[in-house]
């Protein structure tokens, strides 16, 4: 029962994360900036599972502001990836 509720967790966290994906959007549109920047750069592993599957997603938005944007994803990015460190559990024994 409590494995169920987790799965269920799990797929509607990834279901409200893909409603926010980058697509290819026309010129006309207003450009990415830096927020967007950083939800893009949060979401990037939901993005490469679902590119795999619709190749109308985006890891990346083309249209973007530029340096603030990419600023944004990479912080996102970096630091996304890099607080994982913090829930990994320390095996037994002493590592040095």
């Amino acid at each position: 029962m409590k494995c169920t509720r987790i799965l269920l967790l799990v797929l509607l966290t990834l279901f409200l994360c893909s409603s926010c994906l980058a697509v290819a959007a026309s010129e006309g549109e207003k450009p990415a900036g830096f927020l967007l920047g950083i939800w893009h750069g949060w979401i990037a592993p939901v993005a490469l599972i679902a590119r795999l599957f619709n190749p109308m997603y985006r890891i990346y938005e083309t249209n973007n502001t530029g340096w603030w944007y990419e600023f944004g994803f990479y912080i996102a990015l970096v630091g996304g990836f890099g607080s994982l460190a913090l829930f990994r559990r320390k095996s037994g024994g002493d590592h040095r």
